[in-house]
C-alpha cells in the first residue's frame, strides 16, 4: 500500500492501519426537497458501510433497540421525546444483523430530548423512546465500528 493510502502507528506493541484521506471518495450532496421528503415517512439518506445518516421520524414510541456495531449520533430538530438508555434490553430478538429489538429496558437512564440536543449513543448500549410528542424528528448518523 502506498503512503498516500495508509499510516501505520505503533501503539503498545501493535500496528493499527487507518487511511490518511477520503479524497478518492465523491462529495455527496443531498437536496433540500429530498431532505424534507425523508423527514415525511423517516427515511435514510444515505449508508455505506462506515457510516449511515438518516432523517429520522417518530410519531410513537418504539422498541427497545441495541446495535452491536454502530453508535447513533442524534441531533433533535423538532418535537420532543423520552428515551431510555443503558440497563438492559428485554425479549430481544435480531431484526438484521448485529441489529436486536425488544419490548422494553430494565434499568437504564431516563432522559427528555427536545429540539438542539444530541445524544451519542455507544453501539452495544440499549436505547428506546417511550413518550414522543409527534411529530418528533432528528437527524441519526450511525458510525460504524470497523
Amino acid at each position: 500500500m502506498s503512503r498516500r493510502h495508509v499510516a501505520g502507528f505503533l501503539i503498545l506493541g501493535a500496528v493499527v492501519v487507518l487511511p490518511l484521506t477520503a479524497a478518492d471518495q465523491p462529495v455527496t450532496y443531498i437536496s433540500g426537497d429530498q431532505t424534507r421528503a425523508a423527514f415525511e415517512k423517516g427515511k435514510p439518506l444515505i449508508e455505506t458501510a462506515i457510516y449511515k445518516v438518516h432523517a429520522s421520524r417518530r410519531d410513537a414510541p418504539g422498541q427497545a433497540e441495541v446495535h452491536k456495531q454502530d453508535t447513533d449520533i442524534l441531533y433533535i430538530l423538532e418535537g420532543t421525546a423520552t428515551i431510555v438508555t443503558g440497563g438492559r434490553a428485554v425479549g430481544t430478538k435480531s431484526v438484521a444483523r448485529d441489529e436486536l429489538r425488544g419490548p422494553s429496558i430494565e434499568g437504564g437512564q431516563t432522559r427528555r430530548v427536545a429540539k438542539g440536543d444530541v445524544l451519542v449513543v455507544p453501539n452495544g448500549t440499549p436505547h428506546q423512546f417511550t413518550e414522543v410528542s409527534p411529530p418528533f424528528l432528528y437527524y441519526t448518523v450511525k458510525v460504524t465500528a470497523q
